[in-house]
């Protein structure tokens, strides 16, 4: 509490020592509340004393404690863009690929892969900073809470296929068979546990071939997926240049260190001025 309140005589009556005391602390946590918004343009909201509290305290002869300022959730309107460019045809069987959208909107997505690690203050970050992402999900990882993922669909972010097994090696060691079945299989358990098949792949460790573009056509999905900059281990990395573009896709994983690299895409995307739209929306394939 700030200094400079008045004290009590002990003369003064029960009554207008505990209407004084009240008003008191009122005025001091008005002029104490100097603290920065929160996130996304939040602000801060402080209860009022509660005056049964300061009364006993007042019995107990003990100095009334203002409550701690609790931050309040503010949600702000996105911004919408008007797509300048389109998805990318399906040719000869193959879907694109697509690393990077070439748009002059100031626009970043964010895609976050793999959810191994599945911390509790996970969705609570994303919800703080309002950021929608397209999610990558893998079965293996995700097959023993998938309830867990939800949090981020009702947040507005989309779940999409990373594949069953996660095998880095399937450009190299598996047929065309073999991953059509890992694609299709995860497309089966996205419906199963998420109520909506998947339109994007992103193939385990980012290798492709032709004959997994085709079976990502013949899956039913509309493109693979890439990326030229991820958040790791606390800080951006960058394939060109040394900041984000717009039209930049930027790679995140669930890991252990999600909140710092989340905290270094966020003050990336800020001092690029861009802002954060989900994936699906601009390419039209939600």
């Amino acid at each position: 509490m700030c200094q400079g309140h008045a004290i009590l005589s002990p003369a003064v009556s029960r009554r207008l020592a505990l209407s004084a005391l009240t008003a008191s602390l009122v005025a001091g946590l008005g002029a104490c509340s100097d603290g920065p918004p929160g996130p996304a343009g939040n602000t801060s909201a402080l209860a009022a004393p509660d005056a049964v509290q300061a009364a006993a305290l007042a019995d107990a002869g003990a100095a009334a404690t203002p409550p701690v300022p609790v931050p309040v959730a503010t949600k702000r309107i996105r911004k919408s863009f008007i797509p300048d460019v389109g998805l990318p045809p399906i040719v000869n069987g193959l879907a694109p690929v697509i690393t990077r959208i070439p748009t002059k909107h100031p626009v970043v997505f964010l895609t976050i892969d793999d959810g191994g690690t599945k911390n509790p203050d996970m969705p609570a970050l994303m919800s703080g900073y309002d950021y929608p992402a397209t999610i990558f999900l893998a079965q293996t990882y995700v097959k023993d809470n998938p309830a867990f993922f939800k949090q981020f669909e009702s947040q507005g972010s989309l779940i999409e296929n990373h594949t069953i097994s996660h095998n880095v090696n399937m450009v190299q060691k598996l047929g065309y068979a073999d991953q059509l079945a890992e694609i299709t299989g995860m497309q089966g358990f996205v419906k199963d546990q998420y109520g909506r098949l998947p339109t994007l792949f992103r193939p385990p460790g980012g290798a492709y071939s032709n004959v997994m573009r085709k079976a990502v056509a013949d899956a039913g999905l509309k493109a693979v997926i890439t990326w030229e900059a991820k958040a790791n281990a606390g800080k951006m990395d960058y394939q060109y240049g040394n900041a984000l573009r717009p039209g930049d896709i930027v790679l995140m994983h669930f890991r252990p260190e999600f909140a710092a690299d989340l905290g270094a895409f966020r003050q990336a995307q800020l001092e690029a001025g861009l802002e954060v739209v989900l994936l699906e929306d601009f390419l039209g394939v939600r």
